[in-house]
């Protein structure tokens, strides 16, 4: 039993500056593109976050200032990992909460746009800890027997990943092979937005999901408060999450019309 592809799907992991989706850079970029027939092709890149790379960050995946000083900026390398992307679903480990909301901003940062439309996502984090609660090293180990070599390096991280994947769909009959399914089982509440500021309830209308709106209609909220709209777009929320509103805003306003 192998994974059950349609089209492409793009492995991929980040290294980066820090933790905040709005605020951090990546530093390094590894995608496995894995194609219907099982043929394979991948790409890492070190990347200049055009700032500074915390200490305690470089302790972790031992990426420097000095190391990414002459290296390409995403801006420069933009155009090459949306055609490597495009058409394809995604697959990370905590991809869901991270690395697509992550790599969204700096798509969305250079002037490119990046949506999740006719695509779908697998966390395989997200089924690993359903199933083991436990960390990509322990998963690598628990799944495929093996060592996790150069942890925090995003082309090991990347290539271990897609193995996970592959020993999950062998192990549970339940999760499914076609990506769809995969998506569905490493999802958790479904959410409007990358970052999980927007949800949805159970009859698919957008929700905040803080402050003090926490739990409203946003198209109610807007209604309600015109000008919390124009406060969240001036506010530090992640591009993509500005993006959700605006859209949301301009369906409403074409509905009333």
């Amino acid at each position: 039993m192998g994974l059950d592809l349609k089209k492409p799907i793009v492995f991929f992991d980040l290294e980066t500056t820090g933790i905040n989706i709005a605020k951090d850079r990546i530093v390094e970029i590894s995608i496995l593109k894995v194609f219907p027939n099982g043929t394979k092709e991948s790409k890492t890149w070190l990347v200049n976050p055009e700032m500074k790379i915390p200490k305690v960050t470089s302790e972790i995946h031992g990426i420097t200032d000095e190391k990414v000083a002459n290296e390409p900026t995403f801006k420069q390398l933009a155009k090459d990992i949306e055609t490597l992307i495009k058409g394809c679903d995604l697959a990370g480990f905590n991809s869901n909460r991270f690395d697509i909301p992550l790599l969204a901003e700096e798509m969305l940062r250079v002037g490119i746009d990046f949506d999740m439309n006719n695509r779908v996502a697998i966390d395989v984090q997200v089924i690993f800890h359903k199933k083991e609660q436990r960390t990509l090293s322990a998963g690598y180990k628990f799944y495929c027997d093996k060592e996790l070599e150069n942890a925090h390096s995003a082309e090991a991280d990347t290539l271990a990943t897609y193995e996970i994947l592959l020993a999950q769909i062998e192990k549970y009959e339940d999760i499914g092979t076609d990506v769809k399914s995969l998506s569905e089982y490493s999802s958790h509440q479904k959410r409007a937005d990358f970052a999980g500021f927007l949800m949805f309830d159970e009859e698919d209308n957008e929700t905040f999901s803080f402050g003090k709106y926490k739990g409203r209609k946003v198209t109610d909220v807007f209604e309600e408060n015109p000008g919390y709209y124009a406060w969240i777009q001036n506010a530090d929320f992640p591009l993509y999450t500005k993006k959700v509103l605006t859209q949301i805003k301009l369906r409403s306003l074409n509905t009333k019309r």
